[in-house]
Formats: C-alpha cells, sequence, structure tokens
C-alpha cells in the first residue's frame, strides 16, 4: 500500500510545538513534504529561536512519520526564521533592526535591567542575533552588567558602532561620559541623546533590539514609546502592591500609544534561604500574576530574590552566560522564549513590500 502526504501529515499533526501548543501542520510551520517511494522528507520553519530545542522537536517528528505503515527514512529539515512584524503607525523603522522590544517598569527598583539583560543573553543562546539599547540616561547600568568597557568606534565621523560582549551588541550613554559624572540634562536634551543612540548605532541586523527603558511614565519615557518603532513592551514588577500600583501605569502607557504588551515578569517574587531552605514572599505574593490576569496580558514568568542573580549581574556576567545550565537562567530562558513565540504569532511588517511613491512637478 503507498504512502500518501495525508497519513504522513496526520501522523505528524501529533506533534505538538510545546511552546506554542500547536501542532506543525495547522500552523503551516511546516512545509515541503515529499513522498518518494518508502521515503518521506519535510522542511520546518520556525518563526522565533530554537536552538536548544531544535534536536528533540526533529526527532520527534521523525519518529511520529516512522509510525506510519511503510514509512522507512524521513527527513527532516528544521530552521528558524525571525522576521519583522508591526510596530507603531508613522514610526520611522530602524535599519538592521527586525524587532525592537521595551522592558519597562512603572518605578525603578524591580530588576528591570537585570531582567532586559537577561532577556536578551536568553535570545542569543538561542541563536538570535540581539541587541541592548540601554535607554535609561541617568543611571546606564548596561555597561556594567555586560563587563564592556571603553567607549565606541565611529568610521565615518557621525555614527558609532555597537559595543559587543556575550555576544550581544550594546549601546548606552555610559560608554559616551564618566561613570561618576551625572547627567544634569533635562527632558529634550535626554530624549535627543536617546535618538541618536538609537538611529546613529550601526546595528549589524539583528533580529531583536532589547531597549532597557528609564523608569517611570514621564515625558522621556512617553516620548520614548511614541518615537521608538516598538514591536511589544514587557513590564516588570515585583509582587509589592507599590511596585504593581506603578506597574499599571506603564502597562496603560503603552497601551495608549499602540504597543503591545508582551506580558509581566515577576521580579524578586519569593526569597528562598541559603542556609534552611525556607521559602518568604517578602515582596508579596502572586501580585504579578493577578496584574496580568486583571489586564488579560501573559505572564511570563517569575524569578527570585536570589543572591547569586545580583552578583553575577554586577560581576558583567549575567545569569544566563555565567550559570547557563542553573535554574534561574532556565527561567529567564522560558521567558525569553515565551516574547518570542509571542512577536512570532503578531502581525508582520509589510511596509518594505511596498514601493515608495513619489509626485513630482512636470512641465
Amino acid at each position: 500500500m503507498p504512502i500518501t502526504e495525508t497519513a504522513l501529515l496526520e501522523a505528524l499533526k501529533t506533534v505538538v510545538d510545546p511552546n506554542t501548543g500547536r501542532d506543525l501542520v495547522s500552523t503551516k510551520a511546516l512545509k515541503n513534504l515529499r513522498v518518494d517511494g518508502a521515503d518521506a522528507s519535510f522542511d520546518v520553519e520556525l518563526g522565533y529561536p530554537a536552538r536548544t530545542q531544535i534536536p528533540a522537536l526533529r526527532q520527534a517528528l521523525i519518529d511520529a512519520a516512522r509510525r506510519v505503515p511503510g514509512v522507512g527514512n524521513v527527513s527532516a529539515n528544521l530552521s528558524v526564521k525571525i522576521v519583522a512584524h508591526a510596530v507603531q503607525r508613522g514610526v520611522q523603522l530602524l535599519p538592521g533592526v527586525k524587532n525592537v522590544v521595551a522592558v519597562a517598569s512603572g518605578k525603578g527598583g524591580v530588576g528591570k535591567s537585570t531582567t532586559a539583560v537577561n532577556l536578551a543573553l536568553a535570545l542569543a543562546a538561542e541563536g538570535a542575533s540581539v541587541g541592548i539599547l540601554d535607554a535609561d540616561i541617568y543611571g546606564p547600568s548596561q555597561p556594567m552588567m555586560m563587563g564592556i568597557a571603553g567607549k565606541p568606534e565611529s568610521h565615518d565621523g557621525q555614527t558609532m558602532e555597537p559595543m559587543e560582549n556575550h555576544g550581544v551588541q550594546v549601546m548606552s550613554i555610559g560608554f559616551l561620559v564618566d561613570a561618576d559624572n551625572p547627567m544634569i540634562w533635562r527632558g529634550p536634551m535626554v530624549t535627543q541623546a536617546l535618538e541618536q543612540l538609537l538611529r546613529q548605532t550601526n546595528w549589524r541586523e539583528l533580529d531583536y533590539l532589547i531597549v532597557d527603558m528609564p523608569p517611570g511614565t514621564g515625558d522621556i519615557a512617553l516620548t520614548l514609546s511614541q518615537r521608538v518603532p516598538l514591536t511589544g513592551a514587557v513590564i516588570v514588577t515585583t509582587p509589592q502592591d507599590i511596585a504593581l500600583l506603578d506597574a499599571k501605569k506603564g502597562l496603560k502607557m503603552f497601551e495608549k500609544v499602540g504597543v503591545p504588551i508582551l506580558g509581566i515578569v515577576e521580579n524578586m517574587a519569593v526569597h528562598v534561604c541559603s542556609k534552611c531552605g525556607h521559602a518568604e514572599h517578602i515582596f508579596g505574593e502572586g501580585g504579578g500574576r493577578r496584574m496580568a490576569e486583571q489586564y488579560g496580558v501573559d505572564y511570563l514568568g517569575a524569578l527570585p530574590l536570589a543572591l547569586p542573580i545580583r552578583e553575577q549581574t554586577d560581576a558583567g556576567r549575567p545569569t544566563v552566560v555565567a550559570d547557563p545550565d542553573g535554574e534561574h537562567a532556565a527561567i529567564y530562558k522560558a521567558v525569553a522564549r515565551r516574547v518570542a513565540v509571542k512577536i512570532a504569532v503578531a502581525a508582520k511588517d509589510y511596509s518594505a513590500r511596498f514601493p515608495t511613491i513619489s509626485v513630482s512637478k512636470t512641465t
């Protein structure tokens, strides 16, 4: 009895993508199914970085295909194709950058920058090309967190080359000024400086640019959310009621300017004593999850209040690179994967497909 494509597709439908919860046939990720006698081959194209998960997913698909009677050799080619997705209307896109993700909080001190750097490193670890823009002019922390010193080069006197470490491109005002000098600038100057950092950096073909936003919802944060072409925003909060109160304001700010909320990260959710193992919810319990439910957005995950996370980040080797197989890195990687999957299913950017129309006066 000859093998049919229908039988193979039905078998392959039993394999569910662990990140989306859907099979790869109905989502049209599976392509180019071919049957040649007893041999079968197909391609799978994922829209998010998944370097560590591809081998297991490939094997699951091969095993499913081989369960069809008569199937011999099975060839499965899995690849990743990350594309640009839609941003706010009327905002100029960034050359060389496919997707821009804001990591924001309503207030400072909730671990926003730590979350941003580990999110970037987790995406890079899964095979994506990633950059970080440190948009906190008054308190730039990414140079220290990424273990980078020195000043960026300029080959033409007008644009800057991003600094780089741990496989991630980075730009920050911290590279351009002395670390001990306070930035005594008013809002318009800060906004102009951020525009220059964003648009005069030669970002090299990024799948994701993570923007470590300034805390709060003031003029600078609002202007950034209106001028930076954002694919989406991640809100970082602690479970504490005061932090949640401000985080909600940050969430509503992005909604008002048309930026999708990719989800909420609950930081410092629990502290586990390193001596006795007692777990204590110092800042409250479940506040981030309740906020996500209240506003109908994804709850991306919870990070503990843990000494190693602080020590590793201060040393310029954030958790995802300092302890890549550890428990805390696994949480950051899961959060990054959920963010990438959320972006992958969002509306795509088709602006590049349309020709530029110019009107000229003729006589």
